[in-house]
């Protein structure tokens, strides 16, 4: 599953549009470049529609959410569903405000995504209409945790069958999960939530993974995860003693150009539930 999926996106250089947060932008393209795909940035609504059409992918964040890019949002989503395109949801902040819960839900319902990828906060609020999420990072008390575990894979399959699409939860522990299977990944390392913009990274990257592999889009969903979090290993074991966040999220980005499939199959610390 693995190599095959981390292969087609080599091979076929999936091309991205992603309408994403300004804050990370830069290095959502990176990403993409670095995994073997292409990206293109496009919110304009007078724009949004033509690079929708020329692309394989999309990738839909509100991280920095305003009235003018809503619109876009919603003509590129609607055009990628009618072009059969790979399209994810990444809900930045969901229960944080009202319009970031109000705008995700109205995406949720007007255009079917194959994947919505967050932190566990941001995702119990899509699936109960309100939420407690603290900013962009998940609230302490909705952790993913060994205790919980069992509790939050039921709760994902059960979510992904109510939407009909993959999700896909991001923490200490990932769960990528449609309503039957739910991949459990436990690669990655803590000091990654000092970078801006992990998350955001794996969105677009993911929607790659997703482009590339069509007719796999779970095992596509966790191999990106995968390939995130054994950069964020490979990429701290290669730090120096005087580097920082700044050089950290370079080393990630490194770490994902250089990397093969052999050794992301070796590193993989994932199970089947």
């Amino acid at each position: 599953m693995i190599k095959t999926c981390f292969e087609n996106v080599k091979t076929k250089t999936p091309l991205v549009h992603n309408i994403t947060n300004y804050v990370t932008v830069n290095d959502v393209a990176n990403v993409l470049l670095a995994c073997g795909g292409s990206p293109i940035m496009a919110d304009d609504i007078d724009d949004v529609e033509d690079i929708t059409g020329i692309c394989g992918g999309l990738n839909i964040n509100i991280g920095t959410l305003n009235k003018n890019t809503i619109p876009s949002m919603l003509a590129a989503g609607k055009k990628a569903n009618e072009l059969g395109h790979a399209i994810l949801l990444d809900p930045v902040g969901a229960g944080a405000s009202r319009l970031r819960t109000e705008t995700a839900l109205m995406l949720l319902n007007e255009i079917k995504f194959d994947v919505i990828r967050g932190n566990i906060s941001e995702i119990k609020t899509l699936a109960f209409g309100s939420g407690s999420t603290k900013g962009v990072d998940a609230d302490v008390a909705d952790a993913v945790t060994e205790d919980t575990l069992d509790q939050a894979v039921d709760f994902v399959k059960k979510l992904a069958g109510k939407l009909g699409c993959i999700i896909a939860v991001t923490g200490a522990i990932d769960l990528v999960a449609d309503a039957d299977i739910c991949y459990v990944i436990r690669n990655g390392r803590p000091e990654m939530g000092k970078i801006t913009g992990t998350g955001c990274q794996l969105s677009g990257l993911m929607t790659a993974y997703l482009t590339a592999n069509q007719d796999d889009k779970l095992e596509a969903a966790a191999t990106a995860v995968i390939l995130m979090g054994v950069a964020g290993e490979v990429g701290y074991a290669n730090m120096e003693p005087t580097d920082g966040n700044a050089t950290y999220r370079n080393r990630i980005i490194d770490a994902i150009y250089n990397m093969d499939a052999d050794k992301l199959c070796s590193m993989a610390k994932c199970e089947i539930r």
